[in-house]
């Protein structure tokens, strides 16, 4: 029998221990931004433009200082920041750079955009203040799709973009594709198969909104900002940059954190300037983004569109696929990522688990007076991945072929594989997937159903195959050509006097469970209780530097930088213990229990820490005393990839178009799950969010850049009852270069999600000859489709 929290080999990463976050979390004893209180707060509210698109003339704050409980009230003007700039290194061809201001000067670009913050007393009085704020605007004609800002019409929404467009680039272009499509059409047994295909807006939605509490430290002269980010310290060097501080001066912490996917993986400017209010005023400012904010002004996602054709050998395989993406970016550029985020990604990677022979694309951004884009979870994989899946059911339908033996015949199954696109795969089971998600439903019965249930609803079946690129290094960001270039961490490890471990990680969490993951990893290396570590994240005062979390990138490499620095500190007890032993170091090793085998002796943690700190005079003359490590980890090369099937099984209503999931399947490989449970939450969360943007979420406006969803009245947002069980089979192609074998999980159930049930539908349209290629899927065509009209 195995120690409890064991794995049968007696390791931590991959056994099903309890969770260190839950008792605080589920006992109500967690602290979030809005549970921080400090003597002599004040809150923040901002005025914000009533219009997409106009010119400032004049803004009145004179009556929101004279409401009762306003303490002060400022413009773009009175607090003097700099912009947010975010730069890609292109040339002018490709990017156009746009300046963020923190405050909205002369001209506002959406409606939401802050014009100013009012401090006071109360929240209410806040808001109060907000009501008397006088704004006079000289409206201007707002680009609000796509298709408006690509004709560049009337006022563009930047003047140095005259044509609306952010970014444009041609990564790739195969010499002779235009051949190839030549050859295909004019073929009776190949064929050419083309899909438009357009996905909605959607917010990222997670449950804790933006949040800070911003004070000014006068002993330290310090701003101290505490905020739930995913990148703390690119706020202190974006904040530092836009007030004028040395990034010394500011210090940005985070408390617990209720989601992020995404869309706090970049500096937002309420932060700031609610960061530069309590700077003026000398005393702590809380701002708490409303739901309504959230879901209007605050940075949305996913507004793309294909324009994609691909040429099929009659036999299924697929011979070039040329591709035009355009992303609806908002009024702004990111920072960080800039505007190149959603079209530089699916550019590169949009083959993904497919062998490809010849490829073209080329992606875009344009700018349109709607509010920003920021990466949300999966970002452009679930567009692109729709795309391709829809490209094979659709050259399986016209070649008269089993669309999963179409996948099969392309998926790629010799590893490492070098893409057309550059890119380099490390192994994984992509047929391994898609085999046992198909075994999976028929043994459950599902293929073998066919025509209308009991209740006269149409059944569909639909797969999706997908890759998902995790632990991004540094040479993969600096493809894209990114100023400013994340991939590494970096982790500092510290035992003290009783044997434990402080680690720390420049990641950070937001759900992701890492006190529990990084600590079983560390546990191993050092052969302790995970108990015994502890895990600092969200400080950047005392984390030395860190990108963050975003892109799976976690445990691949804040947990590969962890290890390493355990390792580090093993040696360190190692070569201590052979000292004190007077032997060799090879005659040295852990013993698996806290302590270090140095030839017949063995000298516990506890034992060592204490010759460390208290009796440095037995240390060596070249060891100076303590005990703590650092390292880093990058990944060298394309990064690895994680890999999934998913299956899903749709019920659709010709009474009302509705449509009900039945059952979803889930074949992942993330390579070595260091807490197989976690991994699960990870993929059914995902899941969940990849079928809302399926079916239900969509953030709208009408012909004056207005926000149609401003409320959980008309942003439809799927509940418990709409999502249905998920049924997870895992498999195991560990990571040759990460130092667990584990790949990243945080993306891939919405990756695969949105694909799968669309698929689905389309299946069970099939008899009407309809075919739907936009998400969220329109009720109102699966029931135009379904209706005895259509169907006779």
């Amino acid at each position: 029998m195995a120690e409890p929290g064991f794995r049968p080999d007696g390791t931590w990463v991959g056994a099903d221990v309890p969770r260190r976050e839950d008792p605080r979390l589920l006992t109500g004893r967690g602290r979030f931004v809005d549970d921080l209180t400090l003597p002599r707060m004040l809150h923040a509210a901002f005025v914000r433009s009533s219009e997409a698109h106009a010119r400032i003339t004049g803004l009145d704050l004179s009556e929101v200082r004279e409401v009762p409980g306003v303490v002060a009230a400022f413009d773009a003007a009175d607090l003097g920041l700099a912009d947010i700039t975010a730069l890609l290194d292109r040339p002018a061809e490709e990017f156009t750079p746009t300046a963020m201001p923190v405050l909205a000067r002369d001209r506002v670009r959406y409606a939401g955009e802050p014009l100013a913050v009012v401090v006071a007393t109360d929240p209410y009085a806040a808001e109060d203040g907000v009501e008397a704020a006088i704004v006079e605007y000289d409206p201007l004609d707002p680009v609000v799709t796509e298709a408006t800002a690509l004709a560049a019409a009337g006022t563009p929404v930047h003047e140095e973009a005259p044509g609306n467009v952010l970014v444009d680039v041609s990564l790739f272009a195969t010499e002779g594709i235009d051949d190839v499509f030549a050859s295909a059409a004019a073929s009776s047994d190949d064929v050419v198969v083309t899909v438009e295909a357009n996905t909605g807006r959607q917010n990222a939605l997670p449950l804790e909104t933006r949040g800070v509490v911003a004070d000014w430290d006068d002993r330290d002269e310090q701003l101290v900002v505490r905020t739930c980010t995913q990148v703390p310290h690119q706020v202190r060097t974006v904040l530092a940059r836009c007030a004028g501080l040395d990034e010394k001066q500011v210090r940005v912490t985070v408390p617990d954190m209720g989601g992020g996917f995404g869309q706090k993986c970049v500096v937002g400017r309420e932060e700031i300037a609610a960061a530069a209010a309590a700077r003026r005023l000398r005393r702590p400012v809380k701002w708490i983004e409303d739901r309504r904010e959230a879901l209007t002004a605050s940075f949305l996602a996913r507004e793309q569109h294909y324009t994609a054709r691909a040429a099929f050998s009659g036999d299924g395989t697929i011979l070039a696929l040329d591709v035009d993406v355009v992303c609806d970016m908002g009024a702004y550029s990111c920072y960080p990522f800039t505007a190149g985020i959603e079209p530089l990604m699916a550019s590169a990677e949009m083959p993904g688990v497919y062998r490809l022979p010849s490829y073209r694309v080329r992606g875009r951004a344009v700018t349109t007076n709607k509010a920003p884009t920021a990466p949300y979870r999966g970002v452009s994989r679930p567009q692109y991945v729709m795309v391709m899946e829809r490209l094979m059911e659709r050259a399986a339908r016209e070649l008269d072929l089993d669309p999963l033996d179409v996948r099969r015949r392309n998926l790629i199954t010799e590893f490492p594989y070098r893409g057309i696109n550059n890119v380099t795969y490390d192994p994984g089971s992509y047929l391994e997937s898609l085999n046992l998600c198909e075994q999976v439903l028929r043994d459950e019965g599902w293929l073998s159903r066919g025509g209308p249930d009991r209740d006269g609803r149409v059944i569909g079946i639909g797969y999706s195959c997908f890759s998902e690129r995790t632990g991004y290094g540094s040479g993969a960001f600096a493809q894209r050509k990114m100023q400013v270039v994340p991939g590494f961490d970096l982790s500092q490890i510290t035992m003290d006097l009783n044997g434990t471990v402080t680690v720390t990680t420049g990641t950070l969490s937001h759900g992701q469970s890492h006190e529990t993951t990084f600590a079983q990893i560390v546990a191993d290396r050092l052969g302790v209780d995970y108990d015994k570590v502890k895990i600092v994240q969200g400080d950047t005062d005392r984390v030395t530097y860190g990108w963050g979390s975003f892109a799976s990138r976690s445990v691949t490499i804040g947990g590969s930088a962890a290890s390493a620095a355990a390792v580090k500190l093993c040696d360190q007890l190692c070569s201590l213990a052979a000292h004190l032993a007077g032997v060799d170091i090879d005659s040295t090793g852990l013993d698996g229990h806290g302590g270090v085998r140095a030839g017949d002796r063995t000298f516990t943690f506890a034992e060592l820490a204490d010759v460390a700190y208290l009796k440095a005079h037995l240390l060596p003359k070249d060891v100076g005393p303590g005990l703590t490590a650092t390292a880093s980890f990058d990944v060298g090369g394309d990064g690895t990839f994680s890999n999934a099937t998913h299956g899903c099984v749709v019920a659709l209503d010709p009474g009302t178009g509705g449509v009900e999931i039945l059952r979803y399947v889930c074949v992942e490989d993330c390579g070595v799950a260091i807490h197989p449970r976690v991994v699960e939450g990870q993929a059914r969360g995902g899941i969940a969010q990849g079928i809302a943007g399926a079916l239900f979420e969509q953030v709208t406006y009408d012909e004056l850049g207005q926000p149609l969803a401003p409320s959980f009245m008309e942003y439809k947002v799927p509940t418990a009852a709409e999502i249905p069980d998920v049924r997870i089979e895992h498999l195991e192609t560990p990571c040759a270069f990460t130092a667990n074998g584990a790949k990243g999980a945080g993306e891939g159930g919405t990756i695969g999600a949105p694909a799968a049930v669309l698929n689905a539908v389309n299946d069970a349209l099939r008899p009407t000859g309809v075919e739907l290629d936009a998400t969220p899927i329109p009720r109102s065509a699966i029931f135009a489709a379904l209706s005895p009209e259509v169907t006779r």
